[in-house]
């Protein structure tokens, strides 16, 4: 009975509660694609999603750790917080951008550069074993640089045109085609620069997490933090990018709804998950999980946002798939040597792995 709880909470609820956080995100992505071409700023969708997150977090933490005796929060742990925020806002900052460049399809595809950039600062902290003898690291040095390749060869090789939902550039004069396309390439490529740059912050900020939760477990209290702190730095930053005052009035239609629902199943509900992922799992483990909103990504962008499908896109997904499933494969085979060398975890006190995360009265 203690080892099938243990399993459980150590690894079915992580893996369900990873692929449900991919699912909301890329549903948040794809809603905000559909709110930029209603005409919402992506600064007014990133001060309001951080305030309503950091909202919800209020009661949450209260229910959660009313009876949990929390550490003290001293003005070092409030600096980390800071930082928190600051990494945090800046990879979205950078990330929304370049989604607004080219389309959900390639930030979702883009987002596979997570999982290396991760694996190679696990390394070099020494979060992740490497031995260079063994056959599991091999498949995880050899998956990452697969994973890199493949997010390359998206960002550079657009390729042919496979499905699309626009019939009107057809009836356009080939000066205006050959415009279009110039102008797509351009953005192509300068989206795919901003998704890269964003993703390779969120590897520092999952490296970053870990510390900080290691110290301060409480989970709740943590994202209303680090929602706190981004929303403060975002204010400035995008009331000077975007002085059109008319522009923070967002009217009740798919604006609004991409900033609730973003606001609750991204900033909170995603990040939460995340938080408590990476206390229980790690941050490679989490990051992992990143390739599963290529496909959801690309169907449902095809069907309610019009995108283009490009063979580079097909192509450069496969190629990081492949990587990406070496790396698991690579690590799940190193865990069982690990598990089979130390006879498994203490499984008499399953909750221990989650605990204080999940026991609201402990």
């Amino acid at each position: 009975m203690a080892r099938g709880r243990y399993f459980f909470y150590r690894e079915i609820l992580p893996f369900a509660a990873m692929i449900t956080v991919e699912c909301t995100n890329v549903g948040s992505n794809i809603l905000y694609k559909a709110a930029v071409t209603k005409g919402l700023s992506y600064h007014v969708f990133m001060v309001y999603t951080y305030a309503i997150a950091a909202l919800l977090m209020i009661p949450l933490a209260y229910f959660f750790h009313r009876k949990t005796v929390l550490p003290q929060i001293t003005v070092v742990l409030l600096g980390k917080f800071f930082i928190l925020g600051f990494l945090g806002f800046t990879n979205q900052f950078l990330g929304y951008k370049g989604i607004s460049f080219s389309s959900p399809t390639l930030g979702s595809a883009m987002s596979n550069l997570n999982p290396a950039c991760t694996f190679i600062l696990a390394i070099i902290l020494r979060m992740e074993k490497l031995k260079l003898r063994s056959l599991s690291s091999q498949a995880k040095i050899i998956g990452t640089a697969v994973t890199i390749a493949g997010a390359i060869v998206v960002v550079l090789y657009k390729g042919p045109l496979l499905i699309t939902t626009h019939s009107d550039q057809l009836k356009l004069p080939l000066s205006s085609i050959v415009l279009r396309v110039m102008s797509d390439r351009s953005n192509w490529l300068i989206g795919g620069a901003l998704l890269a740059t964003s993703y390779i912050i969120a590897s520092i900020w999952y490296i970053a997490l870990v510390k900080v939760v290691k110290e301060y477990p409480a989970v709740f209290v943590l994202v209303f933090f680090y929602n706190l702190f981004a929303f403060i730095i975002s204010v400035p930053v995008c009331m000077i990018s975007e002085s059109n005052l008319t522009k923070w009035n967002v009217p009740a239609d798919v604006r609004l709804l991409s900033i609730l629902y973003s606001g609750i199943m991204g900033s909170g509900f995603g990040i939460m998950v995340h938080t408590w992922g990476l206390h229980v799992k790690g941050p490679v483990y989490v990051a992992l999980f990143r390739p599963l909103s290529i496909a959801i990504a690309a169907i449902l962008g095809v069907i309610f946002l019009g995108d283009n499908l490009y063979l580079g896109s097909v192509i450069g997904s496969l190629i990081i798939s492949f990587g990406f499933y070496t790396v698991i494969w690579g690590k799940s085979n190193e865990e069982k040597k690990d598990d089979d060398v130390s006879n498994g975890y203490n499984i008499e006190s399953p909750n221990d792995a989650v605990a204080p995360l999940l026991n609201p009265l402990k």
